[in-house]
Order: structure tokens, then C-alpha cells, then sequence
């Protein structure tokens, strides 16, 4: 990957223009400097959940870690185009891994992190089923934003999320509308409660037509917010906080259709 200063030494404005171009439709607006940006292809109505994202993501970092977040490692899993691992890269973090299942996304990634000098990101390709510390390292931070509710094996994603995460796990999914109630388990008078519950999603409309928003399967399983907490919990972790969102956010976060979960190992 190439250093800020190499790209910015070795290309024209015209020319990073043109990369900017070439690599385009881009779905994060990174800023260049110099009137060099990426405008976002998702509409200007929805845009607001990244900054919503980030906002409360900055504030659980900075919570936990405080002064030690140059001392930490962080990996972004489903890194998509690298927005956030570049956000941590300006927080500070040292060592940040980017990690997607789809080349043409992590194409736009490094591009974006080498021009904007970040150095200490790498990305790589990678599928969460797959994810495991041999491969990849275990990192005091782990970004799992905007992922969970596209995939086909939430549970066994979480629990190698988990794996890998040696403090904090930043969870960010749509949810479904919470259910509750009791289940027969194997007889009539034998019955056991549930709390949440999951809800299957076909994607295969926007999977086949090569969506790139989609997960790595047309199946996806989308959790309800009591589900998503006891899921983190059999994942491994020992804390898990359903963050609340700040004034004006988003107004899915706003209405508790999206959730922002803090997810603790110790």
C-alpha cells in the first residue's frame, strides 16, 4: 500500500481525480483535500447513518480506551470501503486491520486510506465465517458495523468475532421488532420461554444483480435487540450495553430500528 505522501508526490490532481473516478460508485464520502472527494451514491436522506454510526462509535472508544488508543490494534470487520478503519486510523489507533469479503470494495479502501496517509491500515479479504486469530491476530477493538443482519450464520460470525476481540466489540445491525413468548420444547406440558428472535430476509433480488450492500450469501438473518444481546453473550462476551443514541441522530438509530451495541470481554 502505498504512503500518503508517496501517492500525493507521484500523482497530479487530475490524476487522483481520475482514480477517484475510476473506482467509483463510491458509498462512503471521504475528503481528499484540495476539492478531492467521493460523493456517496446512497441517497442524501440516508447518508446521516454514518455520521450517527461514527458519532456514538467515537464515544465508546474514547470512553474505553481513553489515552491508551495508540497503544491499541483494531480490526474493522466488513470493512466495506475502510471508513471507519480510516476514522480510528485519525483517532490515533496504531495497528488497524481492514477486513471484507469483496475485492472491489477493499480496492476503494486502500486507494482511500493510502491518499489520505494512513500507513498503519492494511486490508485484506477475508469472510467472517471464516475468521479466525491464526489467520488475522486477536485486537483490543473490533468494528462489526452494518454487517450482522446481511449474514446467513450470525451466531457462528459472532463467535469468531468474539475470538478475535480481546476487550471491545462494536456491534451496529439493523433489528427486527421484538418478540417474546412461550414455545412447547418437546411436549405439551413441557414449555420454555423466548426472548427474541430472527428473522430470515432474502436478499437474492439484490444478491444477484450484484448489490454490493448484500452479505456473502442471498440469505440473511436479521436479529430482534433482546436477540442480539443474548447472542453477544453466548459469543463470549461478558458485558454487552445497547448504547443510546445521541440528539438528532439518525432516525432509524433514533427509533431503536437500528442498535449500536458495546460488547466487553473483560
Amino acid at each position: 500500500m502505498l504512503k500518503c505522501k508517496t501517492m500525493a508526490a507521484s500523482m497530479t490532481r487530475e490524476q487522483m481525480q481520475q482514480n477517484i473516478n475510476d473506482l467509483g460508485p463510491w458509498f462512503y464520502e471521504f475528503d481528499f483535500g484540495d476539492g478531492l472527494k467521493t460523493n456517496s451514491a446512497i441517497p442524501a436522506t440516508v447518508t446521516q447513518i454514518f455520521s450517527t454510526r461514527l458519532q456514538m462509535v467515537n464515544e465508546i472508544v474514547d470512553s474505553h480506551f481513553g489515552g491508551r488508543l495508540t497503544e491499541i490494534s483494531c480490526i474493522d470487520v466488513g470493512c466495506h470501503e475502510g471508513f471507519y478503519s480510516i476514522a480510528m486510523g485519525k483517532k490515533g489507533v496504531a495497528r488497524i486491520t481492514g477486513v471484507d469479503v469483496r475485492e472491489d470494495s477493499l480496492r476503494r479502501a486502500r486507494f482511500a486510506a493510502a491518499a489520505m496517509g494512513f500507513p498503519q491500515i492494511v486490508f485484506r479479504h477475508g469472510n467472517c465465517e471464516q475468521l479466525r486469530a491464526e489467520d488475522v491476530g486477536q485486537h483490543e477493538l473490533t468494528l462489526f458495523l452494518g454487517l450482522l443482519y446481511h449474514l446467513e450464520n450470525p451466531m457462528l460470525c459472532l463467535r469468531n468475532v468474539s475470538s478475535i476481540t480481546q476487550e471491545l466489540c462494536i456491534c451496529e445491525t439493523q433489528v427486527i421488532d421484538e418478540v417474546e413468548g412461550t414455545t412447547e420444547w418437546g411436549s405439551r406440558e413441557w414449555t420454555r420461554p423466548y426472548q427474541g428472535a430472527l428473522a430470515l430476509i432474502d436478499e437474492s433480488g439484490e444478491f444477484y444483480n450484484d448489490n454490493r450492500e448484500t452479505g456473502s450469501t442471498p440469505l440473511a438473518t436479521c436479529p430482534s435487540p433482546k436477540a442480539l444481546v443474548t447472542m453477544l453473550r453466548h459469543a463470549g462476551f461478558r458485558k454487552v450495553d445497547i448504547v443510546t443514541p445521541p440528539p438528532g441522530a439518525y432516525e432509524q438509530h433514533a427509533r431503536g430500528k437500528r442498535v449500536v451495541c458495546a460488547a466487553y470481554k473483560k
